[in-house]
């Protein structure tokens, strides 16, 4: 039994250095120089220069228009991150509930319908979903970055499923006590689903934050530009006469992990609680 223990902790520990290991090596890399990381390679040891790295590729300003900045990218991603979210949420909470409370015909015919849609990748639907954002006029607009893409079959699936857990004693109460449909949602399936939001919120959340194609076609003014669409462009602009700044695109890189990685953290409870639990 103790040999057991000591092999499962040794293959956690192996898992562990596999995925944590080239993000170490990223972040002490991104503390030299780049003349430094060219010369010498990847480094294990951190530098001396981190402050001023990260200092750099948060404020200063370049592209073609030389005015962006690594923090306005964050902060676009934050916007399409939590826009994707919580227009997700919102959207599958209200689909859901309508084909387990409602009970109209068809109900089932049509999940299934918003069900098989998982199995068509983004790129099928990318360009019509394009050329009506672009015939509306919101291209490079928060809007056309966001809205076309919020419907969620994955959203609806988990809402559903966890709605049909929920006692139907609580409906029948709910009438008793003469709540509308409006009211059964607010006060009754809301505050019984907070976990669920929380999951959902971190899985839709990772997914908006890492959007790259979506948003290289919507925007071409890069005010509107997200962190992961402009590492490409800050990079092309910030390199040396010869030698790239290999220091700041492992910044980027890493910069480009934070948010997603304390939305992780923050939520964890609630997320494996949200996707564990099954008594109401």
């Amino acid at each position: 039994m103790h040999r057991t223990k000591i092999f499962d902790h040794f293959i956690l520990i192996m898992g562990v250095f596999f995925m944590v290991g080239p993000l170490l090596v990223a972040l002490m890399t991104s503390s030299h120089e780049a003349v430094e990381i060219h010369r010498n390679g990847l480094q294990i040891l951190p530098g001396g220069h981190f402050i001023d790295t990260y200092t750099k590729v948060l404020t200063k300003e370049g592209g073609f228009t030389g005015k962006i900045t690594g923090l306005r990218m964050m902060m676009n991603s934050l916007i399409l991150g939590i826009g994707f979210a919580a227009g997700k949420i919102v959207l599958s909470m209200l689909a859901a509930y309508a084909l387990v409370y409602f009970r109209f015909r068809f109900a089932t015919i049509t999940f299934w319908m918003i069900f098989t849609t998982l199995l068509l990748p983004l790129e099928v639907r990318i360009l019509p979903s394009y050329e009506v954002m672009n015939t509306l006029h919101l291209t490079n607009t928060y809007t056309g970055l966001i809205v076309p893409l919020l419907a969620s079959a994955t959203g609806t699936f988990y809402f559903r499923q966890f709605f049909k857990s929920i006692p139907d004693e609580l409906l029948e109460a709910a009438r008793i006590d003469g709540a509308g449909p409006f009211k059964f949602f607010i006060d009754v399936i809301v505050p019984l689903s907070k976990t669920m939001i929380a999951a959902i919120f971190i899985i839709m959340f990772v997914y908006g934050w890492n959007q790259y194609l979506w948003p290289t076609l919507m925007t071409t003014d890069e005010s509107f530009f997200t962190l992961v669409r402009g590492i490409k462009q800050i990079l092309l602009v910030w390199v040396g006469s010869n030698i790239p700044d290999y220091n700041e695109a492992f910044a980027l890189a890493i910069l480009a992990m934070v948010p997603p990685v304390m939305i992780v953290m923050i939520f964890q409870r609630w997320f494996i609680k949200g996707l564990t639990e099954s008594d109401k």
